[in-house]
């Protein structure tokens, strides 16, 4: 499996990395929160833009991630998560391409997450110009609904390095206990053979087992929350860190 380096920290090596997601509305409770992840034990941040209550007006975005790492100096993903796949604000496939290529061309950080399943061109498109930039790309996707067969969680992970991404990622909602253990073993299966880094989870407290074991089973990453939660099932980020240093299986 590859690594992928960003800044110092390194993916697809050592224990699982945290990444604390932040979901703020406005610009000071955004930049607040950053400045209190500099004293948390994460590797990386997460901007969830489509939280942020001025995400579609122009420059917007770019402008505050320019303040975001004065605050905070950590490496930073910025993800406009649609409501399809469990976003809060609504926006076609025509205003996310526009407002990916803006922050591509004007903000500043060092990944994106771009949704596998928005249309293959723009994909394409918009990882091409990412890369273009030295920007590491994730490609996502996420079933609030059910856990697809192992089969086709595989599959999907297989498309997403396949179309370019860094890092493939997926979640999914569990209806039951065998749920939690089909994510697993597509993770498991889709690790022995992939180039591309995974970040797996089975969401809910039924599945938070699948954010705290994930590197027995191949998962590189887990979003701890500080606070306010972006996905059902986040463990606070304490407590994240220190079962992923008990359960590591690697010594960094």
């Amino acid at each position: 499996m590859k690594e992928v380096v960003v800044k110092d920290v390194v993916i697809g090596k050592g224990r699982p990395k945290i990444i604390i997601p932040v979901v703020g509305k406005s610009e000071q409770e955004i930049i607040d929160t950053f400045s209190k992840i500099n004293q948390e034990p994460c590797d990386l941040i997460e901007w969830r833009i489509d939280h942020f209550d001025d995400v579609l007006e122009e420059g917007a975005v770019a402008s505050l991630s320019h303040k975001l790492k004065e605050a905070c100096s950590k490496p930073l993903l910025i993800t406009f998560r649609t409501q399809h796949e469990g976003g809060v604000c609504q926006l076609g496939d025509e205003g996310y391409q526009k407002l990916y290529q803006s922050l591509i061309d004007d903000a500043d950080f060092e990944l994106l997450d771009i949704e596998m399943m928005m249309p293959d061109d723009m994909v394409t498109t918009l990882i091409e110009q990412a890369h273009q930039k030295n920007i590491k790309v994730i490609l996502s996707n996420h079933d609030f609904d059910k856990t697809p067969e192992k089969a086709t969680i595989i599959k999907r992970l297989t498309m997403m390095e396949e179309k370019g991404a860094d890092i493939a990622k997926i979640a999914v909602m569990p209806n039951d206990k065998s749920d939690v253990v089909t994510l697993l073993n597509a993770t498991f299966e889709r690790s022995q053979v992939a180039e591309t880094p995974l970040i797996t989870m089975s969401m809910g407290q039924l599945g938070m087992v699948s954010r705290l074991a994930g590197e027995l089973f191949g998962s590189q990453a887990s979003f701890g929350a500080l606070g306010q939660v972006s996905a059902p099932g986040q463990a606070p980020v304490e407590d994240l860190h220190n079962v992923l240093n008990l359960l590591t299986l690697n010594a960094e």
